[in-house]
C-alpha cells in the first residue's frame, strides 16, 4: 500500500526577487518529493523565483482580494480550504491574513516563518503579527538573536519558538574569479577597488547610511578609486539618488537596480557591506561569503551569527558611517587582512549554513507537528522547536 504524502502549503506574497523569496524557492526545490507534496501559493503573482518550480511542485496565485481581506479573507479561505493541505507555512509579510484564512479553511498545523522583522517598532504590525502568532503553532526565526526577541516582541511563549537559520547551495556559490563583466560595463579598471551590497532599497537597510560612510571613505588614500555598488530597487531609491548628487559622488556610487547576474556582481566586489538596521539571516551576505567575499556588516539581527566569533571584528554599530568606512579601510588598505577574512567568510558559510540541513530541518518540524496533531507523536511544543534548532 502506498502511504500518501503529507501535502504542504506554503504562502507568500511573491517570489520575485529578495533574499526570502530565493529561500521559499530553494527550500521548495530541496524537500523530499517523495515524503511531501508541495503547494505554493502567491498572493500577488509567481515571480522569477518561481521559474522551474512546477517540477516539484503545485503553483498557485491566489484571485484578487477586496479590502476587507484582512477581516475576512473569504476568497483565500476557499481556496486553502480547496488545496487541503495538512500543514501550511507561511512567510513574513502575509501572516495575519494567511493564517486566519488557514484556521479558517480547517487546517490542523500552522507553521510561520519571520524572515526578518520589517517594521519592528511599528504598533500595528506588532499587534497584527502578535495575534497571528497565537493562531500559530511554531513560529520559525531565521537567526538565533530573533528567536531570542520575538517571544516579547510578540507576547508568546518561548516553547513556540523554533530557530532555523537560512542556508544556500555553497557549492553554487564558490570562490571565483572576477568575470570582469561588472568592470566593462561600469568603465571600471581591473584594479579599482569595489564596495559592494545587494539588497532592497528600503528604509531598513538604511543605505544612506552606507553612502555617508562612502563619502567618508573616498576622502581617504585608500578609498580614493574606490566606487559603491548597490544591487537592488525599493522606496528609497529617489532618495539615495539625491543624496548621492547632494555628496558629490557621481560615477563614484552606481545605482544598478536588480540584478540577475549574481555572479558576476559578487566576483567583482573586493567587499560586500550591509549597513541594515535590522536583519534575519541575508541571503545575500551568505553567498556574498561563500564566494570568499569579505564581509563589513552592522551588528543587527542574525549578523553576528552569521559571521560568527573569527569574524566578529567585522561588524560595525548600526547607525555610526565613520565606524564602517574605517572597518572598510582595514580590509582595502591591507590584502593579508582581506585575504584572511575572505577565507574565514568561506570557511564559515560552507560548515555552518548548507541548504540541505535547512531542509531537513524544516521536514522534521513539518513531521513531528503533524504527528502531534494526530497524537502519534509528544504533545510538547517546545520540544518540537529544540528538535529544529
Amino acid at each position: 500500500m502506498t502511504r500518501r504524502r503529507m501535502r504542504v502549503l506554503h504562502i507568500v506574497q511573491n517570489l520575485n526577487w529578495g533574499g526570502m523569496e530565493r529561500v521559499i524557492a530553494d527550500l521548495v526545490t530541496r524537500t523530499d518529493a517523495d515524503r511531501f507534496e508541495l503547494h505554493l501559493l502567491c498572493l500577488q503573482y509567481l515571480g522569477r523565483f518561481a521559474e522551474g518550480l512546477d517540477r516539484v511542485a503545485q503553483l498557485h496565485v491566489a484571485k484578487p482580494m477586496s479590502r476587507f481581506s484582512m477581516l475576512n479573507p473569504r476568497g483565500l479561505t476557499a481556496t486553502i480550504r480547496e488545496i487541503a493541505p495538512d500543514l501550511v507555512h507561511t512567510h513574513s509579510g502575509i501572516w495575519y491574513k494567511a493564517s486566519l484564512a488557514a484556521r479558517r479553511a480547517g487546517v490542523g498545523a500552522l507553521v510561520h516563518t519571520e524572515h526578518g522583522r520589517r517594521n519592528p517598532d511599528l504598533w500595528s504590525d506588532r499587534l497584527f503579527d502578535g495575534a497571528a502568532a497565537r493562531r500559530t503553532d511554531v513560529v520559525v526565526a531565521v537567526s538565533q538573536r530573533l528567536a531570542e526577541e520575538l517571544p516579547r516582541a510578540l507576547r508568546i511563549s518561548n516553547a513556540k519558538i523554533a530557530c532555523i537559520p537560512n542556508g544556500i547551495d555553497t557549492e553554487q556559490f564558490k570562490p571565483m574569479a572576477d568575470t570582469g563583466a561588472v568592470r566593462r560595463e561600469l568603465g571600471l579598471g581591473a584594479s579599482t577597488p569595489i564596495v559592494g551590497s545587494i539588497g532592497r532599497l528600503e528604509p531598513i537597510k538604511a543605505y544612506d547610511q552606507m553612502v555617508e560612510a562612502f563619502s567618508d571613505f573616498a576622502r581617504r588614500p585608500s578609498g580614493r578609486d574606490a566606487v559603491l555598488v548597490l544591487a537592488g530597487e525599493g522606496s528609497t531609491r529617489e532618495a539615495i539618488a539625491g543624496q548621492i548628487r547632494r555628496l558629490e559622488l557621481e560615477g563614484r556610487v552606481h545605482l544598478l537596480g536588480w540584478r540577475s547576474d549574481i555572479h558576476d556582481l559578487l566576483s567583482s566586489f573586493s567587499l560586500f557591506s550591509m549597513s541594515s538596521r535590522s536583519e534575519g539571516t541575508s541571503i545575500s551576505l551568505l553567498e556574498a561569503m561563500s564566494m570568499g567575499i569579505p564581509p563589513i556588516v552592522t551588528d543587527v539581527g542574525g549578523n553576528a551569527g552569521v559571521l560568527g566569533p573569527s569574524l566578529s571584528s567585522n561588524l560595525v554599530p548600526f547607525g555610526q558611517p565613520k565606524a564602517m568606512a574605517d572597518a572598510w579601510e582595514r580590509l582595502l588598505a591591507q590584502s593579508s587582512v582581506r585575504d584572511e577574512s575572505a577565507r574565514r567568510a568561506r570557511w564559515r558559510v560552507a560548515t555552518a549554513f548548507g541548504l540541505d540541513a535547512v531542509a531537513t530541518a524544516y521536514e522534521d518540524l513539518y513531521v513531528r507537528l503533524v504527528g502531534r496533531r494526530a497524537g502519534t507523536t509528544d504533545g510538547d511544543v517546545s520540544q518540537l522547536a529544540r528538535a529544529s534548532t
